[in-house]
C-alpha cells in the first residue's frame, strides 16, 4: 500500500435499547446528545474518506456526524450468533455451560453460531488493508476498534480486549511506511 493512512475510528453512539443486551445489527443509535455529536464532527477532517460497519447504529451515527460512509462488512461487530438479541444476565442464568466457557477465553472461544474475537481481528485486518492512503474516518463498534488496535500494536487478541472504548469516543491510529503509530485511544470530546 502506497502512502500514509490517517485513521479516525469513532465508536457509534450508545444503542437506544435495553442495557446489557447483545444488540442485533438493526439496533438504533441514541443520537440525543447533539452537542457532543457536533463537537466530534468538528474534529474530523473535511476531505477524509468515510467508512462504517453496515449496522444501523453505525450508519445512523455516521450520518449524524455529516458523513456518507462506504459500508464495509469487515468492520462489523463480533458475531455472537445465537446469543444476539439476548441479555447477558439471562444468558448467565440460563445459558448453560457454553456461556461460562465462552467467558473463560473470550478471545478464542466462539458463541453458538458466532465468531471469536480472534476471528473478528482477522476480518478487521482485511478491512484495514483495503483502505488507501490519506485521511479516513471509520464509524464502527468497540470490538472493531479493539481489533484495529490489536493489528496496529501487534497484540494478542486477549490483550486487545483490555481496551475500554466508550460510545462516541475517538481513537486515532496512523499506518505509516515504517509501521503503525497510535495517536490516541478512547478520546472523549468535551
Amino acid at each position: 500500500m502506497e502512502g500514509e493512512t490517517f485513521l479516525r475510528l469513532i465508536r457509534h453512539a450508545a444503542v437506544d435499547g435495553i442495557a446489557g443486551t447483545i444488540h442485533p445489527a438493526d439496533a438504533r443509535a441514541d443520537l440525543g446528545d447533539r452537542a457532543l455529536l457536533e463537537a466530534l464532527r468538528r474534529l474530523l477532517p473535511r476531505e477524509a474518506a468515510s467508512y462504517a460497519s453496515p449496522s444501523r447504529r453505525t450508519v445512523e451515527t455516521a450520518r449524524a456526524l455529516g458523513l456518507d460512509p462506504v459500508l464495509v462488512p469487515e468492520f462489523g461487530e463480533q458475531d455472537f450468533g445465537a446469543w444476539t438479541g439476548r441479555r447477558h444476565d439471562e444468558l448467565a442464568a440460563h445459558g448453560g455451560d457454553a456461556y461460562a466457557q465462552f467467558w473463560s477465553d473470550p478471545a478464542h472461544k466462539r458463541p453458538p453460531g458466532g465468531e471469536s474475537f480472534e476471528d473478528q481481528v482477522a476480518r478487521v485486518r482485511l478491512g484495514l488493508s483495503r483502505i488507501g492512503a490519506g485521511s479516513a474516518t471509520l464509524v464502527v463498534h468497540s470490538g472493531t476498534i479493539r481489533a484495529a488496535l490489536c493489528v496496529a500494536l501487534d497484540l494478542t487478541p486477549q490483550a486487545a480486549l483490555r481496551f475500554v472504548i466508550d460510545p462516541l469516543s475517538l481513537t486515532r491510529i496512523d499506518r505509516l511506511a515504517t509501521g503503525w503509530r497510535i495517536v490516541s485511544v478512547n478520546q472523549r470530546v468535551a
